[in-house]
């Protein structure tokens, strides 16, 4: 079987954009959640995310790319440009039939149909909208896959090419496919990841009206709680990250630095409940274990678990359990933590930062911890790495997510 190596990353997440600006935030344990300033959130009973100060020419897009993409797909962009770069691979070094790209984005170009929404409805007055008041780009607006085609066209990658849409776990099944994409023979390389812009009104008020979303307002910087007893809810982020996914072999012959190899991933659905999870967590541990079973390594071997932690009391204690049935006793040694409470819930773009971050977490012997993380939940009592970093050489880790819908995934990371 092929081994699949990752040999490039590139990151825009909440904070300012870049892989080194992001890993230097998790080392840190510093939370990058403010005020709402990305549209008038005063209505809202949660009025706190964690944003990405994001300058798409200074990060070396063209006023035209900017014009036809939603800022999720100008995430994905510059992201996909950063991890090329990291892995040593430009244009000409790529065999284009032999690149692919897989995507991943739960709500695809939720700001620019926001925005062209008010304008053909004038401000959402008329129910028979003016389509003459359209922008020109409302194709690619409407079909959240345009942008695996914008990176496919810009890196020229004509291989396989796919986007994936399974709410909040689309980037670690993007991930997870795009390995297999070059696991069964399709590709050589394959850029993957995920990227969601989703603090926009529509998005927003959604979880707000359901009540997912903290209302810790006055505190943005301690909002995000994952684990904590006085949590109140998950704070929404936005970001991307891209891995350049490669054959290991190959990676080797060209002298390429080898972050880790994607060795296991495997995604599961509960057929339960849109949003709720059964308690016990099982169809998760499902996927965890069948992620190790790939990956060929047993519950002892797991050296870092990087949770979904949400921050809600559902998620938290389900996954807790999870790691329970899938680990076993060993789930009691292993640290884990939640990277959302420093860069937030960015949906469909989070499970990509956070198989980021334990690619990193790998090459560089640290572990992010879990800020905010003060009065422990008593049902959630794992090690979960509260407030500082913690050096580690680990041989294999562990990436967990849930998502609404019932997706249960979990990839397996492992150091060469």
């Amino acid at each position: 079987m092929r081994r699949i190596a990752v040999t490039g990353i590139g990151a825009v997440a909440p904070g300012e954009p870049g892989r080194e600006r992001f890993w230097d935030r998790m080392v840190e344990g510093r939370p990058a959640t403010r005020g709402v300033t990305l549209f008038d959130a005063s209505q809202m009973r949660s009025r706190v995310a964690a944003e990405c100060d994001f300058d798409p020419i200074a990060c070396g897009l063209t006023p035209q790319e900017v014009r036809r993409n939603d800022r999720f797909g100008q995430f994905a962009l510059v992201a996909s440009a950063e991890a090329l770069d990291d892995a040593g691979l430009g244009r000409d070094d790529l065999d284009g039939e032999r690149t692919g790209v897989c995507l991943g984005s739960a709500v695809g170009a939720t700001m620019r149909l926001e925005e062209e929404y008010v304008a053909v409805s004038d401000g959402g007055r008329h129910w028979e909208v003016d389509g003459s008041y359209a922008g020109p780009f409302m194709y690619p607006v409407f079909v959240p896959s345009s942008i695996v085609s914008e990176v496919a066209v810009k890196f020229g990658a004509n291989g396989p090419a796919s986007l994936v849409s399974t709410g909040c776990t689309s980037g670690i099944d993007a991930v997870g496919q795009g390995a297999r994409m070059i696991a069964d023979g399709e590709a050589d390389v394959v850029i993957a990841g995920g990227t969601e812009s989703p603090i926009s009104p529509i998005s927003y008020a959604c979880f707000d009206a359901i009540r997912a979303t903290t209302p810790a307002n006055d505190r943005p910087a301690e909002a995000s709680r994952p684990f904590d007893a006085d949590r109140q809810g998950f704070v929404m982020g936005e970001g991307c990250a891209v891995l350049v996914l490669e054959d290991l072999d190959r990676a080797r012959a060209r002298g390429a630095h080898v972050y880790c190899t994607v060795a296991g991933y495997a995604s599961r659905a509960n057929a339960y409940h849109m949003t709720g999870l059964h308690p016990d967590g099982v169809e998760l541990a499902e996927a965890v274990a069948r992620a190790m079973d790939e990956a060929r390594v047993d519950p002892g071997d797991i050296g870092y678990v990087n949770a979904h932690g949400s921050g809600t009391v559902q998620n938290d204690r389900h996954e807790t359990g999870a790691y329970k049935r899938a680990l076993g006793p060993a789930a009691y040694d292993v640290p884990v933590s939640s990277i959302k409470s420093m860069i937030g819930h960015s949906l469909g773009a989070i499970g990509a930062l956070e198989t980021a971050a334990c690619a990193l977490a790998i090459d560089r012997g640290v572990l992010p911890p879990t800020a905010n993380l003060t009065t422990p939940d008593p049902e959630c009592d794992l090690d979960y790495i509260p407030g500082e970093a913690r050096e580690a050489r680990v041989g294999h880790v562990l990436s967990a997510g849930s998502g609404f819908g019932g997706f249960q995934s979990a990839v397996v990371l492992s150091r060469t």
